[in-house]
C-alpha cells in the first residue's frame, strides 16, 4: 500500500524527517487539498484510510491486505461519517486520528530498531515542537498566536534595547522575528532555520510578542503562558520558569 514501505529509517533524525513527510502531506490533504480529499471519501465506497507519505504525498486508498501490516495502519472508514456530521467537525476527527497515526509510525520505527529512553525522548520532543495536524486545522495555533501578539505592543520598548542577540545575559527579553503564518506547508523549513519555540506551548513566535527567557535551563517562554506581562518582568532580577522553579522547591 505505502509506496515508501522499504524506507526504514533508522535514527532519530531520519524518523523525525519521516514523520515531517508524512505530516507534510495530511495537512496538505485536509487544508489545501480538502476538495479533492473529501471528493474521494465517498461514504458509498468500502472502508477507506487516509496515507501521509514521507514524499509529503497523500492517497485516500483501502487499508492493507497483509497482516499484520508492514506499518501501522491510519483510522478505518473515515468515509462512512464524511456526510453524517458537519464538515469541519468531520476534518477534525480526521486530523486527530491522523495526529495519532503520525506517532504510532514514528514510534513504531523506533521500536523496531531499538531506540533507547534518551532516543525517544528526543523524538518526541523534536515531534512536540510542531503544532498538531487538529491543531493546523481547526486553526487553534494561528488563534492563539494571534491573542497573545495583543499584548505585543507592551514590550516594544525593551525589546528594542535588547540587541546582543537570544543568548545574552543581558538579552533576557526580546521580540520574535515576523512570520508569514498563513505558510502552513513551511513550517518544516522554519523548524531547520532554528527558529526558537515557546518551551510551554511549543508554538513559534509571532511579530512583536513578548516572551521571556529562565536564567536557570535557558529556554525560552510565551509571557502569556507563564504568566508574565511585560510590566512584571521589568521588575524580575533572575527568571525561573515554572519547571525550574518546581525543581527547586522540591526536597
Amino acid at each position: 500500500m505505502d509506496a515508501s514501505a522499504q524506507y526504514n529509517p533508522r535514527t532519530v533524525e531520519e524518523v523525525f524527517r519521516d514523520f515531517k513527510g508524512r505530516r507534510a502531506a495530511l495537512v496538505k490533504a485536509l487544508t489545501t487539498d480538502v476538495e479533492e480529499f473529501y471528493r474521494q471519501c465517498d461514504p458509498e465506497k468500502e472502508n477507506l484510510c487516509l496515507y501521509g507519505f514521507p514524499n509529503e504525498q497523500w492517497e485516500v486508498n483501502l487499508p492493507a491486505e497483509e497482516v499484520p501490516p508492514e506499518l501501522p495502519e491510519p483510522a478505518l472508514g473515515i468515509n462512512f461519517a464524511r456526510d453524517g456530521m458537519q464538515e469541519k467537525d468531520w476534518l477534525s476527527l480526521v486530523a486527530v486520528h491522523s495526529d495519532a497515526w503520525l506517532l504510532s509510525v514514528s514510534f513504531y520505527f523506533g521500536a523496531r530498531f531499538g531506540f533507547d529512553k534518551a532516543d525517544r525522548k528526543r523524538l518526541f520532543s523534536m515531534i512536540n515542537e510542531l503544532p498538531t495536524i487538529f491543531e493546523v486545522v481547526t486553526g487553534t495555533a494561528k488563534k492563539q498566536t494571534k491573542e497573545k501578539s495583543s499584548v505585543s505592543n507592551h514590550s516594544s520598548s525593551k525589546s528594542k534595547t535588547s540587541s546582543k542577540g537570544r543568548g545574552s545575559e543581558s538579552d533576557k527579553f526580546s521580540k520574535a522575528q515576523p512570520k508569514d503564518e498563513n505558510e502552513v506547508l513551511d513550517e518544516e523549513a522554519d523548524e531547520e532555520r532554528g527558529e526558537t519555540l515557546c518551551g510551554a506551548c511549543g508554538e513559534n513566535y509571532a511579530a512583536d510578542e513578548f516572551w521571556i527567557c529562565c536564567d536557570i535551563c535557558e529556554k525560552w517562554f510565551h509571557g502569556k503562558c507563564v504568566k508574565i506581562t511585560p510590566a512584571r518582568a521589568e521588575h524580575i532580577k533572575q527568571y525561573k520558569c515554572p519547571s525550574c522553579s518546581n525543581k527547586r522547591a522540591r526536597p
